[in-house]
């Protein structure tokens, strides 16, 4: 019983719990097809996914969120997940892919192939995914909800919360899928290049905002003194851990990515000689 206490939702969020549960439901239908059309999505693949699913949604919906409401180190171990974690993981699974092929063929050609197409939605997409822009908006994302005043109020208010905790997901998987899309630059894909020089550009700000934090001896963040903290842990301590997991786990995060993009560009340089070699033979 215990155990079952700790997955249950602190502060339930119907719109949370039904978005993990369609992304399950999808995602779990879709391995099953490709399964038996001889095409499995892979075990790592599968792994990468669920794993990144699982942990968003537990600091989202289990005592974790009460803890990062009162103590500020949990609550940038809560945006370490939600910003760089998860959605690496789940991107990394190539989700889009596995998903469809669990949605039934009717509604995905008949309403969702042409919304997605349409220039209302299509149109904003591509201006996120702009990698200038994307980039700023990464890193603006973080400066913004740690501005003293904006990250009091939306301490003390569920709506800001629930906007501060959104905007941290959604922007975390826009950027992440920008960079670890599988496409190739020759089919769609972001220049190898530039998404490097992306990771590499998102890395200072990070590394400044956490140094920043951690060694700076006045408390920047005393919401968690009205708030109350769970831990008898000094505020000061409190805030250096908060300024830590900022600082270096967030920049290692974009450290490790970089040497998955770069193994992917390695395999497109060795596919391109071997596709050219095959070419001439022909």
């Amino acid at each position: 019983m215990d155990a079952i206490h700790y997955l249950l939702p602190y502060q339930a969020s119907p719109t949370l719990i039904a978005l993990t549960a369609v992304a399950a439901v999808l995602f779990g239908r879709g391995q099953l097809a490709a399964r038996r059309a001889g095409e499995p999505a892979g075990l790592w693949r599968g792994l990468s996914f669920w794993l990144g699913l699982a942990v968003t949604y537990a600091v989202l919906q289990t005592p974790i969120d009460y803890l990062a409401q009162h103590m500020f180190w949990v609550h940038r171990a809560q945006h370490l997940v939600l910003h760089h974690i998860g959605p690496i993981l789940m991107v990394l699974a190539v989700p889009h892919e596995v998903m469809a092929r669990g949605l039934p063929a009717g509604p995905r050609e008949r309403w969702l192939r042409p919304l997605w197409h349409h220039p209302l939605v299509h149109g904003p997409y591509r201006v996120l995914q702009n990698p200038l822009v994307a980039s700023v908006l990464f890193a603006g994302i973080i400066y913004l909800w740690l501005y003293p005043p904006i990250h009091f109020a939306a301490m003390l208010s569920v709506t800001y919360y629930n906007a501060m905790n959104w905007s941290v997901l959604f922007e975390g998987l826009l950027f992440w899928w920008l960079i670890l899309d599988p496409r190739s630059p020759a089919n769609g894909g972001l220049s190898y290049g530039v998404r490097m020089l992306m990771l590499w550009g998102v890395m200072p700000p990070q590394i400044l905002i956490g140094a920043y934090i951690g060694l700076n001896g006045d408390i920047l963040f005393d919401v968690y003194n009205i708030c109350g903290r769970v831990w008898d842990v000094s505020p000061l301590v409190d805030q250096q851990i908060g300024g830590l997991l900022t600082w270096i786990p967030a920049s290692m995060m974009s450290a490790l990515t970089a040497l998955i993009v770069l193994r992917m560009w390695l395999r497109e340089s060795e596919r391109g000689p071997a596709a050219a070699g095959t070419e001439a033979r022909a």
